[in-house]
């Protein structure tokens, strides 16, 4: 079970193919965790090991490879058990000012971008109506606090991750 002092630096993960959900949700919380359905058990444990990642998982096969020994098995099936067990074993907390930092889909930190330079690469309505944009330069997709935030802060705070 990883665990980690306050001085060392944050955990980065790699998520299996069961666990595209999590590593979704994580990366909404602000964490580094690469994830490919492609990738089979083998190139996942090395991905581990080059990139000193911690491997989340469900498979109780793979966290037996000699390998895969910086791995937390996840427990539940449930998306809220799983962030809470992943949180707590690695002594993390939900920081705020590190929401929705990264990209949900490629997991590269966002950038802020100008309401200028935003303009011609979101919708009319968009462009009119917002005025905080990011960037992922990974995938080039282009974010702004849209209603969906607003449900994905509920959802974290009926988790108990958010403000009460």
């Amino acid at each position: 079970m990883p665990t980690r002092a306050r001085d060392r630096e944050e955990p980065r993960f790699v998520a299996d193919v069961m666990l595209g959900s999590l590593a979704r949700w994580l990366r909404i919380l602000g964490y580094d965790v690469t994830y490919d359905s492609n990738l089979d058990d083998a190139d996942l444990v090395e991905r581990a090991v080059r990139e000193k990642r911690i491997i989340l998982t469900r498979d109780r096969r793979l966290v037996e490879r000699k390998q895969a020994r910086n791995h937390l098995l996840v427990d539940s099936e449930r998306l809220d058990e799983q962030i809470h067990q992943v949180l707590g074993d690695c002594g993390e907390k939900v920081e705020p000012d590190r929401l929705f930092g990264r990209c949900v889909r490629c997991n590269q930190p966002l950038s802020e971008l100008s309401p200028e330079e935003a303009a011609d690469r979101v919708p009319p309505y968009v462009a009119r109506t917002q005025n905080r944009f990011h960037h992922c330069f990974g995938c080039n997709r282009v974010y702004w606090r849209a209603t969906h935030v607003e449900r994905m802060l509920s959802r974290l705070e009926a988790l108990g991750l958010g403000k009460s």
